[in-house]
């Protein structure tokens, strides 16, 4: 992807992949979270948001169970992906510690056959 996100200092950083989006429990509420380059070790050192609504922040590691599939995320499809990675876990022995979150990796005018998404479920 190449959008950029201008900093105050006027610095460009061209889009990553993937796009993270999660959804609040009302559904109504959607964050979207962008990995920065690996340049950034950490936040301290990234570029200030124009936008104050933008946070940086640094993740700890966790540990997911992830399924992988192509075509459009539509709202159907990623519960049936949701539902069915969250019942693969609990048969393999592993347990949910959270929501799930949906991860993209392509520009929106991708076609639907070569788009790839994953769904993370949060595990311990």
């Amino acid at each position: 992807m190449t959008a950029p996100v201008i900093t105050k200092e006027s610095e460009k950083i061209a889009m990553t992949a993937p796009v993270v989006t999660k959804t609040a429990g009302n559904d109504k509420l959607m964050t979207m979270q962008f990995i920065l380059p690996s340049k950034y070790t950490t936040a301290e050192e990234a570029p200030r948001p124009v936008d104050e609504r933008v946070v940086i922040r640094e993740e700890g590691e966790r540990k997911y169970g992830v399924v992988r599939f192509s075509w459009v995320a539509s709202d159907k499809v990623v519960a049936e992906k949701v539902e069915n990675l969250k019942k693969w876990l609990a048969r393999d022995g592993y347990k949910v510690s959270g929501d799930f979150v949906l991860a993209r990796y392509n520009p929106p005018w991708t076609l639907p056959p070569f788009r790839t998404n994953e769904v993370f479920i949060p595990i311990e």
